[in-house]
């Protein structure tokens, strides 16, 4: 068996992980080895658990290399589903989870321990958390009512979510608050901070904004304190407000070179309310040890848009937990937010229906993409997975969508023609602009990508704009060049780095001091600018070009997207949906109609047990 499965990993099916850790647990049964090499490559490809039921050999090795895939089920004696759970049944590696083993069974899902733990503790903290509460006492509908009405004033909408929303999350410990580009969440929640602090009086509120990347966090400074600031508060309000987020790992105090964290279940976080923005971004072992640091008492606010691509790493944990919104609410929760924001909320009484979805609330409509807005119509048909209504938006007179297809070499250059153009204008301020201008003026324009490699990939595509930036004279990789440094080459930070304050996804651009030394400018989410040398960086690389994944958290006025000249199984409708939506206020696609229309018929699938375990009570969870 280890021999067909070393060529699935020379055939960069498998990873060597994958059979290291399939000999050090199967020993010599082939079916044993099987799966659990492949728990551990699904678990590399962002799933939870392997869900055995659906495990065949049609969906081996996701339906590439059919011959080695046929070989290699022989191999493990053709098992059907009771051969696997035998299988795993019968090796002290695997147990139920009532005691230590490196492979949890459960339901007919196989994971390794530490994600059945991770995902069992999310599970018990919002289970616990939608456990029916008592009834808001009438003295408390009594404060929080006026508090509502004050800050989500009276509006032609037949329900304003946003208030609705902001009920929620300020009646129940942890609430999720999901929307679309432009539906308001950031308005939300500095609404809902005011009636959060009118609402515990003389009580002072330790408040905490994060999110998974600097450029996330980023945007939630400064959009927040937008918001903030047309609002009427006190001054004892506006101290307690918060005024610079942080990324998760700088939360949560992550060790450089350690899997250590500052702040964890025994030394918990110091703060009242945390909001997390973006939270689709958040894969599942980071949600773990964010709930294990929060105080028993502190309340968790978990801002996205559900329909974005899921984390990079294991879990969808958003997504999971948000597919219950469409349960509606209960009969009680109805009635109370209803009382509260004076809007008719309407009951679903499902016989099985999940506690979690008081917990929810989903915002409707978009003040951004208005209805004659092409990325908007664009997004709405992408979303739906209606892929001849989005191809549709393009041939309508929109002012803010292009799309060119990609078939010939002249194609491809036109590409770089566009990109040149998007970047002439940040590059043309090198040698007379502020940091701080160049850097907002570089953020304005981006390419995105699906793949790493290749002549569609990052790695391809920023070494083709370089080539094409030099020929025109607006970069110059010779005469102020230190290596692969030059004035206004754009990096993104691979690798955290606390000891700098640099996190994976922070973005810099490369200029001369007057001094003439370079420095690589980075700006950070409190809004201030550090200049660090380059030898002192962590890992990273040119960023003229980004993957539609390492965007998430950023936004660009006009947004140009690739996809590859053949399908792949990295695009899916959740990708093609979060690229369109970085666009502020044009997007240009390059793409055959095929590849696009595939993409748009593919919605991603992790594979998890999260929502079931939301849903039966039996269950251990760790």
């Amino acid at each position: 068996m280890f021999s067909l499965l070393q060529k699935a990993v020379d055939a960069s099916l498998l990873r060597p992980l994958d059979i290291q850790l399939a000999r050090l647990l199967a020993g010599e049964n082939p079916c044993l080895a099987l799966l659990v090499a492949c728990l551990s490559a699904e678990t590399g490809a962002g799933h939870v658990c392997l869900f055995l039921r659906h495990f065949n050999q049609a969906m081996l090795f996701d339906g590439r290399h059919t011959e080695l895939a046929a070989e290699v089920w022989h191999k493990a004696g053709d098992p059907q589903l009771a051969d696997l759970m035998l299988a795993l049944e019968s090796t002290p590696a695997v147990t139920q989870g009532d005691w230590p083993a490196p492979l949890v069974l459960q339901h007919e899902r196989l994971y390794l321990q530490r994600m059945w733990r991770d995902e069992g503790l999310i599970a018990n903290f919002f289970l616990h958390q939608s456990a029916m509460p008592d009834s808001l006492t009438q003295q408390t509908m009594d404060v929080l009512r006026p508090a509502l009405d004050e800050y989500f004033p009276p509006s032609t909408d037949d329900i304003n979510w946003q208030k609705v929303a902001a009920a929620v999350a300020v009646t129940r410990q942890a609430s999720i608050i999901s929307g679309g580009p432009g539906t308001g969440k950031t308005t939300t929640v500095a609404r809902l901070l005011a009636v959060l602090l009118q609402f515990a009086g003389e009580r002072r509120l330790r408040i905490a904004l994060a999110a998974p990347t600097g450029k996330a966090a980023a945007r939630l400074t400064e959009s927040l304190g937008q918001a903030i600031q047309g609002l009427s508060l006190t001054d004892n309000w506006l101290q307690q407000m918060p005024t610079e987020a942080s990324t998760l790992h700088r939360l949560l105090g992550v060790q450089s070179n350690s899997r250590r964290l500052r702040y964890h279940k025994d030394n918990p976080l110091h703060l009242d309310v945390l909001i997390v923005d973006e939270a689709s971004m958040v894969d599942l072992p980071m949600m773990a040890r964010l709930i294990e640091a929060l105080p028993e008492h502190a309340r968790l606010i978990l801002l996205g848009d559900r329909d974005q691509l899921a984390s990079v790493e294991a879990g969808a944990v958003l997504g999971d937990i948000c597919r219950f919104a469409e349960q509606g609410y209960s009969r009680q929760r109805a009635d109370e937010l209803s009382g509260l924001t004076g809007f008719d909320i309407s009951s679903a009484d499902l016989s099985q229906a999940v506690a979690v979805r008081d917990n929810l609330c989903l915002l409707k409509k978009s003040y951004r993409f208005h209805q004659n807005s092409g990325i908007g119509q664009l997004a709405l048909a992408v979303n739906q997975g209606e892929g001849r209504s989005a191809i549709g938006c393009f041939s309508q007179d929109y002012g803010d969508l292009s799309w060119f297809s990609i078939k010939t070499p002249a194609d491809y250059l036109h590409l770089l023609a566009v990109c040149v153009d998007g970047y002439r204008d940040y590059l043309n301020q090198i040698k007379s602009g502020e940091p701080r201008d160049i850097l907002a003026r570089f953020n304005q324009f981006r390419l995105l990508c699906a793949l790493r490699s290749g002549p569609f990939g990052v790695e391809g595509l920023n070494i083709r704009i370089e080539q094409a930036l030099q020929s025109k004279r607006l970069i110059n990789k010779s005469s102020d060049s230190v290596g692969v440094w030059y004035s206004g080459r754009p990096v993104m930070i691979n690798r955290n780095d606390s000891s700098l304050g640099l996190y994976n996804g922070d973005i810099g651009i490369a200029l001369m001091t007057p001094e003439g030394e370079m420095r690589v400018y980075f700006q950070l989410p409190d809004g201030s600018l550090k200049a660090i040398q380059p030898s002192r960086l962590p890992d990273c690389e040119t960023a003229y070009v980004m993957t539609v994944h390492k965007s998430q958290g950023s936004e660009f006025d006009h947004t140009v997207l690739v996809l590859p000249d053949t399908f792949t199984p990295l695009l899916s409708r959740e990708l093609v949906y979060t690229a369109i939506t970085r666009a502020r206020q044009k997007l240009t696609l390059f793409a055959n109609e095929n590849i696009l229309l595939s993409a748009i018929a593919t919605p991603t699938e992790r594979h998890s047990g999260l929502a079931e375990r939301l849903q039966r009570y039996d269950l251990p969870v760790a």
